[in-house]
């Protein structure tokens, strides 16, 4: 092969240069397209970032420069300003709060312990947040409400009214501080509503408790014997109507059988009659074989005269 044949050869696989104006075209056309590429994907993402989903059970607060400027209740998508806007959660279903024990004085001038916990909701979010701000700030004036009715309402009843079950108004209670809270929470906006209030259990103070325990087992063994009485009163009762049916029975029976026993007589002496009015000597050889079984037995002694036909029978002489 000849130089000619080697260059052809060596000029087919090179390969052919580009110019500097192509390449520069290639890379305005790339760097364009990573460019949209960034800016939609930028949109997207702060779409996304701005979109948000309300949920059933809770409220969504809009605010624009840290004012309120919307609350969405409504579950479903919904979307904000994005960076102008901001979205926070406040829960809208029944929440329990659990309010710190305290001492209190009765009618009777006695110190109890209680406890208590309630039922709230926000009902206006707006009045929440301008006049509690948080929940924990609405929580604290509940609680401080709560203790005040509280207070107030046990201070009128007595130390028995309260401890003991039977005598205790704990039940209209609840109900009369539930109002009364209600009532004050509206005056002052807060935004809240409490649905119930409930005393968990009544403490003593430690110095009285030793002597609280022992008046109430006094009273409770006085309340058990009391019954024990009442069942053995029933009980005397029910033993003197049961024997008082018995005898009343047992007299009818005895009087049935008496009349029955008399008709069944008269109806033997009868038949008796009519039986030995057919034979007249019968009927008295009976009668004095019946008078032997009551006049003769192992010690009688009889003397008959020998003519007499009792002894004439006794010795065997039939004629």
């Amino acid at each position: 092969m000849d130089n000619n044949d080697q260059n052809k050869v060596f000029d087919f696989n090179k390969k052919p240069k580009q110019t500097k104006k192509n390449i520069d075209i290639d890379w305005k056309k790339y760097r364009k397209a990573g460019i949209i590429s960034f800016l939609l994907i930028f949109l997207l993402i702060i779409a996304l970032l701005n979109v948000f989903i309300v949920k059933e059970g809770e409220y969504r607060v809009i605010r624009q420069f840290g004012e309120v400027v919307n609350i969405i209740e409504e579950p479903g998508l919904h979307a904000k300003i994005p960076f102008v806007q901001s979205v926070t959660t406040l829960p809208k279903y029944q929440m329990t709060y659990d309010v710190s024990e305290a001492e209190i004085n009765t009618m009777d001038k006695k110190r109890i312990i209680i406890d208590n916990y309630a039922v709230w909701r926000i009902t206006e979010p707006i009045n929440m947040i301008s006049n509690a701000g948080t929940m924990v700030n609405a929580e604290s004036r509940m609680e401080e409400y709560i203790y005040s009715v509280v207070r107030s309402e046990l201070g009128r009843l007595n130390y028995d009214e309260i401890i003991n079950d039977e005598n205790s108004s704990r039940g209209s209670l609840n109900d009369r501080v539930t109002e009364r809270v209600n009532e004050l929470l509206e005056q002052e906006q807060f935004g809240i509503e409490v649905v119930d209030v409930r005393m968990k259990q009544t403490n003593l103070p430690e110095a009285n408790e030793e002597s609280v325990y022992t008046r109430m087992i006094s009273e409770r063994q006085s309340t058990a014997q009391e019954y024990l009485s009442m069942g053995d009163a029933n009980k005397n009762r029910i033993e003197a109507n049961t024997d008082r049916e018995v005898r009343e029975l047992l007299a009818k029976a005895n009087a049935e059988a008496d009349v029955i026993r008399a008709e069944g007589e008269a109806e033997a002496a009868r038949i008796y009659n009519e039986a030995f009015s057919k034979d007249p000597e019968f009927y008295e050889l009976f009668r004095t074989l019946e008078s032997y079984k009551t006049t003769v037995n192992d010690e009688t002694m009889i003397i008959l005269p020998s003519d007499s036909p009792y002894a004439s029978l006794l010795q065997g002489i039939t004629e």
